[in-house]
């Protein structure tokens, strides 16, 4: 993939002269030289291991593949990769450490509150780049959310986190500059919520429909 993006050429011409701008500079080519696999691979590993740096992937694909590839690279590794991850542990419920770490008073507590709000907080919590989000996806496996809700949640919380981690990352030598970008960021997380809340409660009245008609065919 072609690394001439103006972002990396932005980037080169404000560091590259520095020794550790330079070293910067190299290992984000060497990256992108590799097409779109680190891209949608790392976002994908850190969902099993959150100690690896999210934002620090993201950012380096908004600049190495520009704005969009960038955020689509992102957003398909950190949506896969934490869809798996609920689902191998909704998979292993049966087991005896599990169910200790799901009986403990703290995550108890958590997992009500995700039983009782449903969508709403998932989302919020999931659109901030800096919130737990490996442990909010494990909570979320442990309680009675339906996988619908969570990829649901997942799929439009992920997109708004990443796109305006990506948004700084495309642009990052002009953004401190352009308040406007804060704005624009600010826009799509009220538009974005309001489609999500939209789709649950269509999908909730399905669900109690299906359940209507199931229990008049008793």
């Amino acid at each position: 993939m072609s690394l001439e993006y103006s972002t990396l050429d932005e980037l080169s011409t404000l560091i590259s002269d520095t020794v550790i701008g330079h070293m910067i500079i190299r290992i984000l080519e060497l990256y992108g030289s590799f097409g779109p696999v680190p891209g949608i691979l790392l976002p994908f590993i850190e969902a099993f291991l959150p100690f690896l740096p999210i934002i620090v992937f993201i950012l380096a694909n908004s600049i190495v593949y520009g704005l969009f590839f960038g955020f689509i690279f992102s957003w398909i590794g950190a949506v896969l990769g934490a869809t798996l991850l609920f689902i191998v542990l909704r998979k292993m419920e049966q087991f005896e450490w599990i169910q200790k770490i799901k009986a403990q008073k703290q995550v108890r507590k958590i997992t009500a509150f995700f039983d009782r709000r449903g969508f709403g907080p998932l989302f919020l919590l999931l659109c901030f780049p800096f919130s737990p989000s490996a442990l909010i996806n494990v909570v979320a496996a442990f309680s009675r959310i339906s996988i619908q809700q969570f990829v649901l949640a997942l799929i439009l919380g992920k997109a708004v986190m990443i796109f305006s981690v990506s948004y700084v990352g495309s642009s990052i030598t002009s953004f401190a500059t352009n308040p406007t970008k804060a704005i624009i960021i600010g826009i799509c997380i009220v538009i974005v919520w309001a489609i999500g809340k939209f789709i649950e409660a269509r999908m909730n009245s399905k669900a109690n429909q299906f359940d209507s008609e199931n229990k008049d065919n008793e």
